[in-house]
């Protein structure tokens, strides 16, 4: 039995036999099956045709992504606190090198994931670590595809997890959709990981927000003022999205509130 691996999203799914006959995840309509029909892979297969590369991005952060690319290409980001270090979102590939130099860093203590496009092998993540607690937000209880005791779901609109670190749910692309504030990041001044629930476009000066990225499919005014509503409370002067340098450096709680004007005054 083998635990089979979406190509399109990440997924991955409980041990079987056979190839699962789909993946809910990308027959859903914020996904995609891609135009050669449903295709897997296994980690063990990941293992030979992909490695991982880590980048610092500032004091206490690392991100961590696949290379060549794979699925939808995001990247993960380590932040090394005090009471321990926490993945942030969840890339496929995880191995002996990779947990080797995590280990070196100090390990993790938990991880948590932004929404179900990156829940990925998060499975195999917690073993890794000793089979650490996963936060998930019950709203999306049913995309997770490979269900495991390491699974904590919360609920509600916050979750403080140790060390002033909070997640926050901002709904959105997915009804679970959360963004994690890391109030010591950016030298003291706050930084959101949103991963694509408040996603950072190319200009790096501004956001979006969407339903269906692939698949071009709006939100409405109530769910984009929602997004904002919900992290107005925190100080937070920098933004580090779901891939390779989408970030907002400075002043991006007010790059938010502008875009998110933008966004509402463009479909009214």
């Amino acid at each position: 039995m083998k635990n089979y691996i979406c190509v399109t999203c990440g997924s991955q799914f409980a041990a079987t036999d056979e190839p699962p006959e789909y993946c809910p995840v990308c027959e859903d309509e914020r996904q995609y099956v891609g135009l050669g029909g449903q295709q897997w892979t296994t980690l063990d297969k990941l293992e030979q045709s992909h490695r991982n590369s880590f980048r610092k991005k500032e004091d206490g952060l690392m991100a961590i992504g696949m290379e060549p690319s794979f699925a939808i290409g995001q990247r993960a980001l380590i932040i090394q606190s005090k009471s321990g270090n926490i993945l942030w979102d969840c890339i496929p590939l995880i191995d002996d090198a990779t947990t080797e130099l995590i280990n070196g860093i100090g390990g993790l203590k938990a991880i948590a994931i932004s929404h179900p496009h990156y829940y990925t092998t998060m499975v195999e993540w917690s073993k890794a670590f000793g089979g650490i607690p996963v936060y998930l937000h019950e709203a999306d209880r049913e995309w997770v595809m490979q269900p495991d005791k390491c699974i904590q779901f919360w609920d509600g609109e916050t979750n403080p997890l140790f060390d002033d670190i909070t997640l926050i749910r901002c709904g959105g692309h997915f009804d679970g959709g959360t963004v994690l504030h890391w109030p010591d990041g950016a030298g003291g001044k706050g930084v959101l990981l949103t991963g694509d629930i408040i996603q950072v476009v190319p200009d790096l000066k501004h956001v979006t927000f969407m339903y269906s990225y692939p698949n071009a499919i709006p939100l409405s005014a109530n769910n984009v003022q929602r997004i904002v509503d919900s992290v107005e409370s925190y100080t937070y002067d920098r933004i580090y999205g779901a891939w390779w340098n989408r970030n907002i450096y400075t002043d991006a709680k007010q790059a938010v509130k502008t875009s998110a004007e933008r966004y509402i005054s463009s479909i009214a």
